[in-house]
């Protein structure tokens, strides 16, 4: 039996975060799947599991965790990897876990949601809009402050980073997303990321993808 279990699906970006933190650590971990687009996260099971309704929830041992930045922050912990080394960096890493959780992959994940997996009848274009800009304005951010830098909140790579990969590994055309929508400076530290011992595409590290692989 696995260390920790994750309960996630191949298309959510904050169970990517978790998973991507596991990989990163080499944990010894497995995927469970959640039938997210057929309803069991609305299921008295799952919210057994967690009262949210959402994914991920991580189990480790006794403890049962939900909400992605907090696993991020456990799991640092757990495996003394990808946290601060000061007061400054922890408040800078938390800056922006809460900055990408409220605004860049939120925005994104939503957006996403509605160009690919809504009903038709609660599609619109005037929310797509506005969701699409969100998603930019908030990847600008990101985009100006990875101009002089390497990584987001200090001198290598923290679970800012991590975090902040939310959505950003899931294909370009799931968003639609043209050439005017490119961000160099961040796709650089994609780049980076992608260096990292451990790391995975999210359709490699989670299940449910109807695909299956797409790297």
């Amino acid at each position: 039996m696995a260390d920790y279990k994750l309960h996630c699906f191949a298309q959510s970006g904050h169970s990517y975060k978790a998973a991507l933190m596991l990989a990163l650590c080499g944990a010894d971990w497995e995927p469970v799947f959640v039938d997210f687009f057929n309803g069991e996260g609305r299921t008295p099971e799952f919210r057994a599991i967690n009262d949210m309704g959402e994914c991920p929830v991580l189990v480790h041992g006794d403890v049962t965790l939900s909400q992605s930045g907090v696993m991020l922050d456990y799991l640092s912990k757990q495996f003394g990897k990808f946290g601060p080394k000061t007061e400054e960096e922890h408040r800078e890493i938390l800056r922006w876990v809460l900055f990408e959780n409220h605004k860049l992959n939120s925005f994104q994940g939503i957006y996403r949601f509605m160009l690919n997996w809504a009903p038709e009848q609660a599609r619109s274009e005037d929310v797509n809009r506005f969701m699409k800009g969100r998603s930019l304005g908030a990847m600008k951010v990101l985009d100006a402050h990875l101009a002089t830098r390497d990584w987001i909140a200090a001198d290598r790579a923290t679970i800012a980073d991590v975090a902040c990969s939310g959505y950003l590994f899931y294909p370009r055309e799931e968003f639609g997303w043209t050439e005017d929508d490119r961000f160099p400076n961040i796709e650089a530290w994609q780049e980076r990321v992608k260096t990292l011992p451990g790391w995975q595409h999210p359709y490699d590290l989670m299940p449910g993808h109807p695909l299956g692989s797409n790297t």
